[in-house]
């Protein structure tokens, strides 16, 4: 239903675009486009590629497997249908504390104004 809705909006704008004689614009305005996505993803992908390995570093050093036991009785309550030994468990536990931060506060700015 989403890819209909973006698919009606594009040729809207291009319908619109040449009717009104600013094709042009609406040309380059999806060339600018297009190369700021080209640009965002090669950006995504260099943080995520640092962010997997940071993860893996820290799997292979038992640190995802200590936060997950400290965490362990807030994902029973929140999580009571996964076993206690699922791989599940882990990923859900890396989420929660890598997003924890952002949670309480700890990954805003400081405010200068």
């Amino acid at each position: 239903m989403l890819n209909a809705i973006w698919a009606a909006m594009i040729l809207l704008a291009v319908i619109y675009g040449a009717l009104t004689g600013h094709m042009s614009d609406v040309t380059d305005a999806a060339l600018d486009s297009a190369g700021e996505a080209i640009s965002l993803c090669i950006t995504m992908a260099g943080v995520v590629a640092l962010w997997m390995g940071l993860m893996e570093i820290a799997q292979k050093a038992g640190l995802i497997q200590k936060l997950t036991k400290g965490i362990s009785p807030f994902l029973k309550f929140m999580f009571p249908r996964i076993p206690a030994r699922h791989p599940a468990r882990e990923y859900i536990a890396t989420n929660v504390i890598a997003n924890g931060g952002v949670i309480i506060g700890l990954n805003k700015e400081p405010d200068t104004g």
